[in-house]
């Protein structure tokens, strides 16, 4: 037990340090594992306030110890009801926004099925995971957003999306179509409110050695697949990029935060 408890406070000690990202306030939806839960570990690392959104509350209890000072926030954000007390637990827990990033993701059917297989549940629940999720919780979170960008702090949503967005790969119907919609609705959000400073970004993180990549194809060999952690440290220099207040330190900044 003191073994343990010695972890954690030296844990906790490296994450209380300054970083590069100090004060930036920063969600994560999907954030306990794969993508996800390499973003939380790379905000927390580089000294950033992050709270992170799951549905499993084991999972969150596991990432908060791991990652000590983040916030977990238990709720699902495919079910309507579960938004407006998620992003009222963001924006206290972090007393503000000035990014969030939409990574939670649902393939469909598991296993993947053709698109004339695929059953109606399957592609809604694609829908509202990879879709109506992140616009309703974005949605949601505008007001927060829009306050940060006016202080000249800068705004960003992120929204993780995937090569099946633009390429039609068989058996990836719902997943890529969802993910297409969500690239669509990410660059009309921009064109309309990076006047006012929320910018609106997505990206295609490539095929990651996650749960979610091993759930759709079982038998990938993992050494060919990228790590999360870089996948993450890519997202958080195209987001740090994207924010003003860095100003001609961005460069440096990036560098150091994602090390």
């Amino acid at each position: 037990m003191a073994l343990d408890n010695e972890n954690t406070l030296a844990r906790m000690e490296a994450f209380e340090q300054d970083g590069p990202l100090k004060g930036l306030r920063v969600a994560v939806a999907g954030g306990t594992s794969g993508l996800g839960l390499a973003l939380v570990h790379e905000f927390a690392s580089a000294g950033a306030s992050v709270a992170f959104v799951a549905r499993d509350r084991t999972k969150i209890d596991t990432t908060l110890t791991d990652i000590p000072g983040t916030h977990g926030i238990a709720g699902d954000i495919s079910r309507k009801e579960d938004i407006y007390p998620i992003a009222m637990e963001i924006t206290g827990e972090l007393g503000g926004l000035d990014v969030l990033i939409n990574n939670a993701s649902s393939l469909g059917p598991v296993p993947l099925a053709l698109l004339g297989d695929t059953e109606c549940e399957d592609f809604e629940q694609a829908l509202a995971t990879n879709l109506l999720g992140p616009f309703r919780l974005t949605k949601a979170l505008l007001g927060a957003l829009a306050v940060s960008a006016r202080q000249g702090r800068g705004a960003v949503v992120l929204n993780i999306s995937s090569d099946a967005a633009l390429n039609p790969y068989p058996l990836w119907g719902a997943y890529g179509a969802s993910k297409a919609a969500l690239n669509h609705m990410t660059r009309i959000w921009d064109e309309e409110l990076s006047p006012e400073g929320i910018r609106f970004l997505w990206i295609d993180p490539g095929d990651m050695d996650t749960p979610l990549h091993a759930l759709a194809i079982p038998d990938a060999d993992r050494s060919t697949l990228k790590r999360p952690e870089a996948a993450a440290r890519q997202a958080i220099e195209t987001i740090v990029s994207a924010l003003p207040q860095y100003g001609r330190s961005r460069g440096r900044i990036v560098d150091e935060a994602t090390r």
